[in-house]
């Protein structure tokens, strides 16, 4: 059976298209239209819905009003931001997603963007993925809750099961040489770092690269939010960037992120292929690029996202190394794809779920 979508939008052509496009597809089986935040809650009480797609810009009650309220009705929703201010305003996406919205689209510029199939291919692929999406219970996201207004000095508690650990409590380094830990995250991604990053302690004794797939404008916001949240320092990745021990470095939408040995160190590289597995920046190129680096200790970690970006990576950086894959736990992701590939392919080491992600990586690296 089809999936039965609600689209919420105040313009009536917008509706319309998004409509056609939805129906266009036979994955879905039904479309309801509502014209206003009120009467888009209203629908939601009375029927259940695969997903919902929500215009963020409306007047009375707006996007992020209908999430609010969602967080507080005893249906939880599927849903995928769908404004033009996901285009240039990020914080706003991140908010919507913060507030319980799965993934998000940028509603195009012109009508006539809706008519074109690869526009409503992507974006009924999306909106499939969104509405096959696991609904997580909110105390999976309240771990980064906790860290807000720690300094960037102040470690994190002591991981569960950390061995051997120092006198203050936390795990000594694994390696005495240099470690990173990669990360490759996609759709649920956003709000699942935050129940990673900022719960990994200041003195992390590893870089960490982060591959979350997102357009071009909206990791930066990512990035300042991970900080503000974390003892780690956050920055999106930029040409010739230093990789540092006990620092996080995202890789800037629409660029894909290599890392490559010079001058005695490791530095970021940002290149412009075309979409690999569909996406860019793509986790692929980051895992295969550290098969050049003179990393003693590689830990992957595949996380929430359709696909399977990452898996391909991993299996060509295996034949020159030995890292070490924790994989998300199945019914902690949104989105089982990604890390579903990797444990398909047999790479993964260990499997945890979203809120042990944190204590698993600093085990396997230890702290400076």
């Amino acid at each position: 059976m089809g999936k039965k979508i609600l689209v919420i939008d105040d313009s009536a052509l917008m509706r319309r298209a998004t409509c056609d496009m939805i129906k266009s597809d036979n994955r879905f089986e039904s479309v309801d239209l509502a014209a206003s935040g009120e009467e888009g809650l209203q629908r939601m009480r009375e029927t259940d819905y695969d997903a919902v797609v929500l215009d963020v810009i409306m007047p009375r009650v707006n996007g992020l009003d209908v999430l609010r309220q969602l967080q507080k009705e005893p249906r939880h929703q599927r849903v995928l931001v769908y404004s033009t201010e996901t285009k240039e305003g990020a914080k706003v996406t991140l908010e919507a997603l913060e507030l319980g919205a799965v993934d998000f689209a940028h509603k195009p510029d012109s009508l006539m963007d809706t008519q074109s199939s690869k526009f409503a291919t992507e974006f009924c692929d999306r909106l499939f993925a969104v509405s096959n999406s696991l609904i997580l219970p909110p105390e999976f996201f309240k771990l980064a809750a906790a860290v807000k207004g720690k300094t960037k000095a102040e470690p994190s508690a002591e991981p569960k099961g950390a061995t051997p650990v120092k006198k203050t409590g936390v795990p000594m380094a694994k390696s005495g040489g240099k470690q990173i830990v990669a990360i490759a995250s996609s759709t649920g991604g956003p709000k699942a770092l935050q129940a990673v990053i900022p719960n990994l302690p200041g003195n992390l004794a590893a870089a960490v690269v982060i591959v979350q797939h997102m357009p071009a404008g909206f990791t930066a916001s990512l990035a300042e939010r991970l900080d503000g949240l974390s003892a780690l320092s956050v920055v999106e990745a930029a040409e010739n960037m230093e990789i540092q021990t006990g620092k996080v470095y995202v890789a800037p939408g629409g660029k894909h992120l290599h890392i490559v040995q010079k001058r005695g160190g490791c530095f970021a590289h940002l290149t412009d292929e075309g979409h690999r597995e569909g996406v860019k920046p793509c986790a692929n190129y980051m895992y295969e690029s550290l098969a050049e680096c003179d990393y003693d200790n590689v830990v992957c970690v595949v996380m929430t996202g359709m696909g399977a970006d990452g898996t391909e990576g991993i299996t060509n950086l295996k034949k020159s190394k030995k890292p070490y894959v924790i994989t998300q736990e199945k019914s902690t992701c949104a989105v089982y794809g990604m890390p579903r590939a990797a444990e398909t392919k047999g790479l993964s080491d260990e499997v945890e779920p979203l809120e042990n992600l944190a204590s698993a990586i600093t085990k396997q690296v230890g702290v400076k």
